[in-house]
């Protein structure tokens, strides 16, 4: 990756949880170095979320026990 702002190397990954309809409401990960990025799946030319690696990981932590 070029920049911490240029994801255009990244590899993004689907849920296997999604059905992959045309009305299939996802969001997508991608993990560069360092963190984690998040985006909408229907739009990935879109916004995109990014968060420290310890952050998305406490966020996981948390989901996982609620």
């Amino acid at each position: 990756m070029g920049t911490e702002t240029d994801l255009s190397g990244v590899r993004w990954r689907t849920s296997s949880r999604t059905n992959g309809g045309n009305d299939a409401q996802c969001v997508e990960l991608a993990c560069p170095d360092p963190g984690r990025a998040v985006r909408d799946s229907r739009a990935p030319a879109g916004p995109v979320l990014r968060f420290p690696g310890v952050a998305f990981a406490a966020f996981l932590d948390h989901v996982r026990r609620d």
